[in-house]
């Protein structure tokens, strides 16, 4: 369908990547991965067609439409959400005004025989045709389904895009795209903002309507349930697999395995013919078997073995001092902005060593029952904090709300106190802030090293209540698996504000849904929760 021909990116003597080749087909769902660096957003660019390459180039069909989503977007702000979103339509709106108006011109003349006269016939056909072939529905239900699918309610239609935040504008976004029905589909980190019931909507839409996908994604579950295909980007050129994510990562460690076996194959055939040459260079009788030799290891290809990151954070929580047996406890906590209800009747109580997660769409209330237990917020009804309950505080929005002024060094330096001052580049090396790095400005760090910077604050002091409102947004699946890792060995309570599901799988022992202004408890792990939610929705459907 898409075909990429030997594309090659060059930064000055740099070369991202070279002659990179593979064809895209109808039904295609594949994962762009690699490293951080390596070049997925720039290819991805190049497709959309928003970047151009050093060589090579991309062919598509003449009509075939490639829609991009990139990671960071702005809608317009004069606009509500239904108007916005029904500006994917907008090419068929001109095309209905352009009709209509060059009919009018045909009507008002009376030079029915002239050449202008014909050529205006033939415009009005042309377009008529191209307009009737577009395969006609109810443009207004269409948007309306994507929406309500994409999280919004009736009532957000005719807010103005201004009044959300950058997640819900990329919702909006994504939403134009997928009512294009375009033949690929370009997304980069499209689950960033996405609550759990969005995204296991947008996978069943990409799996059962979309024609052909490529996604950028650092969320694990979501890459290995809508992915067929995955296409490694490393050192330069790629590994295309016709595999999902999981076996990808297999068939690669096998494929580093063998590379491995035949690099120490061949050094040791270098290394043997060497001592050879060695031996023998001044052997008149060996002369012809030493230059034939020589000759040979000149014309030998190298076995290159694919590089490994291994760059890794390297995170351990310090020993919690003892809490309390309840570290929270709220009875008929309820919380509105003036006339909007947020929620009411909030009654949980959480032991020392829970560990929670509050799941539920965007917008039900999650971040907010945090800001009230953390004191950020006035709310109705009684919240106590136990005895001796230290608390270390990861909001959502901490990475952005860094001093972008401030380096490295100065961000951490500014709140440490006591001992750990002298141990301020130790803590940053291991958070992969190692050399020159320190000295950067916050400004130009990636979304990735602002969320690693925000969280060495959480390790400047023990803490016994962790409480994580979105941490893993920005960070890459190694990063993920190592902060999952060490939440696992952390030996305080635990709160997880998250959507990622894989995340959650196996880290906690109790979930609380939000939803219809309530929050209601679901003993057990993040599994038996979406069980149980899908139980409960199929009961809704036959009620109705």
């Amino acid at each position: 369908m898409i075909s990429i021909d030997g594309l090659t990116v060059e930064f000055g003597s740099t070369t991202l990547f070279k002659d990179i080749s593979f064809a895209i087909n109808e039904k295609d769902r594949i994962a762009l991965m690699g490293k951080n660096g390596a070049g997925k957003s720039t290819l991805l660019k190049i497709i959309a067609g928003v970047k151009t390459p050093s060589r090579g180039k991309v062919t598509a069909p003449k009509d075939a439409v490639i829609a991009y989503l990139p990671q960071h977007l702005l809608t317009q702000d004069d606009r509500t959400v239904f108007e916005e979103a029904s500006q994917a339509f907008a090419h068929i709106l001109e095309m209905e005004q352009q009709i209509a108006k060059l009919n009018e011109q045909m009507t008002s003349r009376t030079d029915y025989e002239s050449a202008s006269y014909f050529e205006l016939i033939e415009q009005v056909s042309t377009l008529s045709e191209k307009y009737y072939s577009i395969e006609q529905s109810n443009f207004d239900a269409d948007v309306e389904k994507v929406l309500i699918g994409l999280g919004f309610t009736r009532a957000d239609f005719v807010r103005p895009t201004s009044e959300f935040s950058g997640g819900w504008r990329m919702r909006i976004e994504l939403a134009k795209i997928l009512l294009q029905k375009p033949d690929l589909i370009l997304l980069d980190e499209p689950t960033n903002h996405m609550d759990i019931e969005s995204i296991e909507w947008f996978e069943d839409f990409l799996i059962n309507s979309a024609k052909a996908v490529i996604v950028i994604s650092h969320d694990k579950a979501f890459v290995d349930n809508i992915t067929t295909r995955t296409i490694e980007v490393t050192m330069g050129r790629i590994y295309d697999y016709r595999v999902n994510y999981s076996s990808y990562l297999q068939l690669r460690a096998d494929r580093r395995q063998q590379q491995q076996k035949q690099y120490d194959e061949q050094q040791k055939f270098i290394a043997e013919n060497q001592e050879f040459i060695e031996r023998f260079k001044g052997t008149y009788s060996k002369t012809n078997q030493v230059q034939s030799r020589v000759r040979m290891l000149e014309k030998l290809v190298h076995v290159e073995v694919d590089e490994e990151d291994t760059s890794a954070l390297r995170l351990t929580f310090p020993p919690s001092p003892r809490s309390g047996n309840f570290p929270v406890i709220m009875d008929e906590v309820a919380k509105s902005y003036g006339d909007h209800l947020v929620f009411k009747d909030v009654t949980l109580h959480i032991q020392r060593g829970d560990r929670v997660a509050f799941v539920g769409k965007n917008g039900e209330g999650k971040s907010t029952l945090v800001k009230c237990l953390m004191g950020e917020t006035q709310f109705d009804g009684k919240l106590t904090v136990g005895h001796n309950t230290q608390i270390g505080y990861f909001a959502q929005n901490a990475a952005s709300m860094l001093d972008e002024d401030l380096t490295v060094f100065e961000t951490i330096d500014d709140v440490a106190k006591g001992d750990i001052r002298t141990k301020i580049k130790d803590l940053l090396g291991a958070f992969m802030f190692g050399g020159d790095s320190w000295n950067k400005k916050v400004r130009v760090l990636s979304g990735g090293e602002r969320t690693r910077l925000a969280m060495i604050k959480l390790l400047l002091e023990p803490v016994n209540l962790l409480i994580l409102d979105e941490p893993t947004n920005h960070l890459d699946m190694r990063t993920k698996d190592i902060l999952k890792s060490a939440l696992l060995a952390y030996d305080g309570t635990l709160i997880l504000v998250s959507h990622d599901r894989d995340f959650l799988d196996g880290m906690v022992n109790k979930v609380f849904g939000f939803g219809h202004k309530r929050v209601e408890p679901y003993p057990g792990t993040i599994r038996d929760y979406l069980e149980k939610k899908k139980l409960e929705n199929l009961r809704e459907l036959e009620r109705k």
